[in-house]
């Protein structure tokens, strides 16, 4: 069984910062990509950000240059730092990791939490 726990969300002006962060937990022997996606109502879910076991990043181009992604592999935690946030950036954001056990690899998502940015 594995969970991922996010925290951090919340209520903020734009031009604010947030970050959140996400703690995975249960039978873990190692994780392959971990990231954030968000989904805003009426919207599908995208991608934010994800960041490979060793390091390597990639960012949805709107989050491009203000969020940063980073990842505690001796911990199994990600987290997610969003500097000068815009309205636009409301939205559920969730969690994901790729767990891998054995030959194959199995997606987790946490329970999302809920980040607004007022104008």
């Amino acid at each position: 069984q594995v969970q991922l726990v996010e925290s951090g969300g919340g209520l903020v002006q734009a031009g604010g910062s947030l970050r959140l962060s996400c703690a995975a937990s249960g039978s873990i022997l190692s994780i392959s990509g971990m990231g954030w996606s968000r989904q805003a109502p009426g919207k599908q879910r995208e991608l934010v950000a994800r960041v490979t076991s060793d390091g390597s990043t990639h960012y949805a181009d709107s989050v491009k240059g203000r969020f940063t992604i980073s990842r505690d592999n001796a911990k199994n935690t990600v987290s997610l730092q969003m500097n000068s946030l815009k309205p636009e950036d409301t939205a559920v954001y969730y969690c994901n990791a790729d767990i891998i056990v054995g030959p194959s690899i199995y997606g987790y998502w946490g329970q999302g939490t809920q980040v607004t940015v007022s104008s």
